[in-house]
This record gives structure tokens, C-alpha cells and sequence, in this order.
């Protein structure tokens, strides 16, 4: 697809400036494409004023066209929808509400739109109508280019705001006044973590001076906005530098207090040598792969939330019931940020069920087949694996619970089940507060092979609940 996406990008460009516009790729792309990374989306730049766009291709919408951004719509052959944001050149005058300029302007040339943009290796331009589409998509493939082809590539970028430099310093610097753009749109704040955690860039100290004086400023932005960027910085890799960041710029007690008191929560050394739970924590984060599923990054993250509020010195620390404790936080962190209630269910059960695993080789065989019937089961191995890796590495219980979940099909983990209160109803029992310990009890005989059909089950019910 992303390959589809850049054929779409030079198809826009070539229309722009064959209808004498200029036209360019800009920002992400441009970073990626030197890194030698795949980008995900190609955004063009334009001279073209949004009616012009709006006219020159016969499918767009104009989401933002106040703003100087139209979306132009092409279809990809297995005939999903392909869309390429265009924006024209502009400058930008005050941000009132810290997120939508007040006015817009635009411009005919390049250097003045880059100024607006947030970030130097963000704020690069490339001038595809240079290059020969198949150089360009050999880069985007993250294939290994010839000295001569990066020649080519880098002479194609257009940089007023210093990006090539900082991009080979491995350097995040804001464009200008760094608390200008912070103040523009708030959001920054948190796409610079981001950023320079993704790319394992180091943030240039007066970008980060800037964060930390602005931190407070995050609570102006949607709590929707938040969420998706926390999210991202979780699956797109370098979660656990992206935490450190949040911590280390005061941002992460604005956005999620409930983590940031987990620094300083001592553990017990036998079971956790790693430290205090923070570290534990950002141990786990260090384990998830890009392109996880964000319920699982989340349930990473939270699965011991609930330990600050749970420790007590006995004879040694405890956490006593610190994942029920979780489960509820995680809750009330998954309404604050509009999680959908799919992803909401699924990260407080991550959390509320992560001890589990600890019993997991005592457990009766209808425990343990009821616990496989959890949703995602394979996630919540995965963070047990997770979990147990970031202290003492045994993975004991782990190697259990995985290999007796593979060799149990999905009839015997969810069976159709022998008896139901229609069929205690047909036998005679009359319908009260037993029949819930009765069917339980049924259940619990056939997951255990103790009854084979629905005769035997209610021979059972007849030995332990005779019939008055």
C-alpha cells in the first residue's frame, strides 16, 4: 500500500505542475526517506490555492480547505480508497485556542511554509519531479540506495530550517521559537516525545526547556488528541524511551498521574531485582514490539497501576490485591480517554488478570480451560511474558499456560455445554438462587471429563441437589 500511496503522491504532483503549479512533497515522508525508513503517508505541498485542487481532480473533499488543506481520493487496486492530503503554501498568524490558527495566508513559495511547521526534520521539502519514480520508490521500499542514488535523493530536498543537519545529528529542534510552536498547538508537546522516541533522536536542549516550561499547557488539548498520541508512542516502538521522556519533561504527571506514582514504589528485591515499580514497568514497555496492538501496549503500561495504592511492609512488601485494585484504575484512565468499549474491556482485563498466571500450574482443569476462554488470550500470555521477563526472567508458568492452551482445541476449551437451567427446569428442579452453583457445578464435572453427557451430569446434580 505504501507503495500505491507514493504512486498517488507523484500522480497529484505531476497534474500540479503540468497545470503550472509547484508542487512537492513535504514533511514525514521527506524524514523517512532519507532515514531510509518506509513512510506511511505521502503529504504534497502546493502552490495551487484548495479551489484549485478542488478543480483539478475529480474526486476530493475539503476537510480542512479553510485552512489551505484538501484531501484528493484515488483508488488502489484491490479497490480500497487511497487519500493523499494536499495543502497549499501558507503562513499561519496566532493560535488563540492552542490548536487552529486565527487566520491563514497563503504563499507562493515554499520557505514560507515551512516556517509554520513544527519540527526541523519535519519541515523538509522534496522536489519528486526531479527524480525518476523508480528511485523514489526504491527509497520508500527502505531498500539500501547507491551512493549516487542518496546523491540524487538529497540534492532533490528542499531544507530552509537546518533538518538534513539536525536529522544527521540525530537531533529533535523545533522550527524557530520553541515556545512559539508549543503554544500553536499544545499537541507538540507530545509529538516531540514521540518523535524522538521512534527515531532515538536526542531532543536539542532548548526544544526540551520549552517542553518543560509549556508541560502544563497539555490540559488544553482534547483528551481524544492525548489518547491517540499516547497510543502511538506505545505501538510504533520506543515506548519505554517515550515514558522516560514524559517523565523527564513533567509531562507524564499531566497526562497520566496514576503512572507517574509508580516511581519510587519499592518492590521486594527476591521477586523484582529490576527495582522500583516505574522501572519494572518501563522494563515491560521495552519489550513491545512496533505495531502491537494498543490494548496490549495500554495493559503494559497499567498492569501495575494499581500497586502505589496497595503496598504495605509486613514481613516483606506487599501488593495485595493491587490487580483488582488496576483493573479499576485502568478503567477510569480508559473512560477519561474515550477508549471505544472493546479496547476499554480488553485492557482492564489484561490488567485485572495478569496475577493469574502465577497459579496457573495448580489450577483445576475447569479453571484453567475457563481462563483460556478470556478474550485474546494469546495477549494476555504475551504480557505474562512480558511481566515475568522485566523481573526475575521465569517463565515457568508461562511455558505451561502456552503450551497447554495449544493443545487444547476450541470445543474443549468452550464445549457445548451438557446441562442449562431449561434442562434443570425439565428435570423437575425448580428455578432459584441454587441454579447458578448447580450449573457451575456441572460445568466444572464436564471441563474435567468427570461427566461425558447430559445423563450423567444430572445424576450428579440429583447426588448433591436432591429434588424436595
Amino acid at each position: 500500500m505504501s507503495q500505491e500511496k507514493l504512486g498517488a503522491a507523484l500522480g497529484i504532483i505531476a497534474r500540479l505542475e503540468t497545470a503550472g503549479h509547484r508542487a512537492v512533497l513535504a514533511g514525514g515522508c521527506v524524514r523517512d526517506l532519507l532515514l531510509g525508513r518506509r513512510p506511511q503517508d505521502f503529504d504534497v505541498a502546493t502552490s495551487a490555492h484548495p479551489q484549485v485542487v478542488l478543480d483539478l481532480f475529480p474526486r476530493t473533499f475539503a476537510v480542512g480547505a479553510h485552512f489551505g488543506v484538501v484531501l484528493v481520493a484515488d483508488e488502489a487496486e484491490d479497490g480500497s480508497r487511497i487519500t493523499t492530503e494536499v495543502a497549499t503554501f501558507r503562513t499561519e498568524s496566532s493560535y488563540t485556542d492552542g490548536r487552529h490558527p486565527d487566520a491563514v495566508r497563503y504563499a507562493e513559495h515554499p520557505e514560507e511554509d515551512v516556517q509554520r511547521r513544527d519540527f526541523t526534520i519535519n519541515g523538509l521539502l522534496l522536489e519528486a519531479g526531479r527524480l525518476s519514480p523508480g528511485l523514489l520508490h526504491k527509497a520508500a521500499a527502505g531498500g539500501g540506495l547507491s551512493g549516487s542514488e542518496a546523491a540524487q535523493l538529497q540534492a532533490a530536498v528542499l531544507d530552509f530550517v537546518g533538518g538534513v543537519a539536525d536529522l544527521r545529528a540525530g537531533l529533535l529542534r523545533a522550527i524557530g521559537e520553541p515556545a512559539r510552536r508549543f503554544d500553536e498547538d499544545r499537541l507538540r508537546l507530545l509529538r516531540a516525545v514521540r518523535f524522538a522516541a521512534r527515531l532515538g533522536f536526542a531532543v536539542e536542549p532548548l526544544t526540551m526547556q520549552a517542553i518543560r516550561a509549556g508541560a502544563s499547557g497539555i490540559a488544553a488539548v482534547s483528551r481524544e488528541r492525548v489518547r491517540d498520541e499516547l497510543t502511538k508512542m506505545l505501538v510504533e516502538g520506543g515506548a519505554r524511551r517515550a515514558f522516560e521522556l514524559l517523565d523527564e519533561t513533567g509531562l507524564l504527571g499531566e497526562v497520566l498521574p496514576e503512572v507517574a506514582r509508580m516511581k519510587s514504589v519499592e518492590q521486594p528485591a527476591q521477586f523484582h531485582p529490576e527495582g522500583d515499580v516505574w522501572q519494572h514497568t518501563l522494563k515491560v514497555l521495552g519489550q513491545l514490539e512496533p505495531g502491537c496492538a494498543m490494548t496490549l501496549g495500554w495493559g503494559a503500561l497499567l498492569h501495575d497501576v494499581g500497586k502505589p495504592a496497595t503496598m504495605t511492609r509486613t514481613d516483606r512488601i506487599r501488593f495485595n490485591g493491587h490487580a483488582e485494585v488496576g483493573a479499576r484504575m485502568a478503567d477510569a484512565v480508559a473512560e477519561r480517554f474515550r477508549f471505544s468499549n472493546e479496547e476499554r474491556c480488553q485492557v482492564v482485563a489484561l490488567v485485572a488478570n495478569h496475577m493469574r498466571f502465577v497459579d496457573v500450574q495448580r489450577m483445576k482443569e475447569s479453571t484453567l480451560r475457563r481462563f483460556f476462554r478470556l478474550e485474546e488470550f494469546e495477549a494476555h500470555l504475551l504480557l505474562h511474558k512480558m511481566d515475568s521477563l522485566a523481573a526475575r526472567g521465569v517463565l515457568e508458568n508461562w511455558e505451561y499456560a502456552r503450551k497447554r492452551f495449544a493443545g487444547l482445541s476450541e470445543e474443549e476449551v468452550r464445549p457445548r455445554i451438557f446441562l442449562t437451567g431449561r434442562s434443570l427446569l425439565a428435570a423437575g428442579y425448580k428455578a432459584g438462587p441454587k441454579f447458578k452453583e448447580m450449573l457451575e457445578m456441572a460445568e466444572d464435572a464436564q471441563l474435567e471429563g468427570r461427566v461425558r453427557n447430559e445423563a450423567e451430569a444430572l445424576a450428579l446434580m440429583r447426588e448433591f441437589f436432591p429434588m424436595m
